[in-house]
């Protein structure tokens, strides 16, 4: 067996299922690549798409980069097909392109917007459905409950994922300005000793300070989780400027999720919309890349011309992203590691 044959074997069975027994490319649980990576200064790289022809910019970074990569589907439970139709799009340009470097497939932040059976039954019913879309990260938002409901809740929407042996991301639960990182260890110990998928623990970037970072919050964060054995994730990163991501490899985040840039992105490309998109998302709930991304297909296609180049941006923004979080040599070194320490 090649490096490549050796971890396709590591693919979690939704994703074999879902992407069919002929498909060769390496989607796989951020469990094994943050490991892989675990020794070097870099943090996994989670990107959205929020319109279908940056995807192909999106992974030529990474093969460019050789590069271990993320791709966000911010809201999968939008309607019934959303996800289906993210991780076909996923499959379709990746094996178009021969893609051979690790990829993960995150499905969420889902919100979490209480613990009342009303509540958590829509939130259960959609991460069932996620169960074998071929999603290997699933996310949950529970910033608006505090921390002890926050537990509550997860244990109770994630017994199905638990079962599949999904990853999960977790994010920081509510409470008072101050004391964010007790409630981040109440959370840890509610849920750390009965979900071994649980992999990260998410802060937003704007827990961190808006003019200046507060490193040393987030260096406790860091080292609060790795006693549980986790990894910090930091959300919404990037909203006023890139520059800051090899700060957060520095302090010991495992993965950034860098959205803002490519949301900026995506509405350039459709200038006539931009106004009724963010009156929208407003109502909605939304930033209005996210709500390009779950219109989908409902908008005007583009030209060709101004397809190819947002599809040349996307690629030079991803580049830029992929070296500032120290991703850039990682995909064939993880691959190397993978298939040389898979159990055989």
């Amino acid at each position: 067996m090649n490096v490549l044959d050796k971890v396709l074997t590591l693919r979690p069975t939704s994703v074999v299922s879902r992407l069919g027994p002929a498909s060769r490319l390496p989607v796989l649980s951020p469990r094994e690549l943050t490991q892989a990576l675990d020794n070097a200064p870099a943090a996994l790289p989670c990107l959205p798409v929020p319109a279908r022809p940056m995807l192909p910019g999106l992974l030529a970074a990474a093969r460019s980069e050789d590069a271990v990569l993320g791709l966000v589907c911010p809201h999968p439970l939008a309607d019934r097909g959303a996800a289906e139709r993210f991780v076909a799009a996923v499959q379709e340009v990746a094996e178009a392109d021969g893609h051979a470097r690790p990829l993960f497939l995150q499905a969420g932040p889902v919100r979490v917007p209480g613990t009342a059976p009303s509540s958590l039954a829509p939130v259960q019913g959609g991460l069932f459905r996620l169960v074998d879309t071929g999603f290997s990260l699933v996310a949950l938002d529970v910033s608006r409950l505090p921390a002890i409901a926050a537990v509550e809740a997860v244990l109770r929407l994630s017994e199905t994922l638990v079962e599949r042996e999904f990853a999960l991301e977790v994010s920081l639960p509510g409470g008072p300005e101050g004391e964010e990182l007790e409630g981040a260890r109440i959370l840890l110990e509610g849920l750390a000793p009965r979900m071994p998928g649980l992999r990260f623990l998410r802060v937003s970037e704007s827990v961190l300070g808006d003019e200046v970072q507060d490193v040393q919050f987030l260096r406790s964060l860091v080292e609060l989780a790795g006693l549980y054995g986790m990894g910090i994730s930091v959300g919404e990163a990037g909203r006023r400027s890139t520059r800051v991501l090899p700060t957060y490899v520095a302090v010991g985040v495992k993965k950034v999720e860098c959205a803002a840039p490519f949301e900026r992105l995506a509405l350039t490309a459709w200038p006539a919309e931009r106004e009724g998109l963010e009156q929208k998302a407003q109502k909605a709930g939304l930033t209005p890349g996210e709500l390009l991304g779950v219109l989908g297909g409902q908008l005007s296609p583009l030209e060709p011309a101004d397809a190819s180049r947002l599809e040349a941006l996307t690629f030079a923004e991803a580049s830029e992203v992929l070296e500032s979080l120290g991703a850039s040599r990682t995909g064939w070194r993880s691959m190397l590691f993978l298939a040389e320490n898979r159990g055989d």
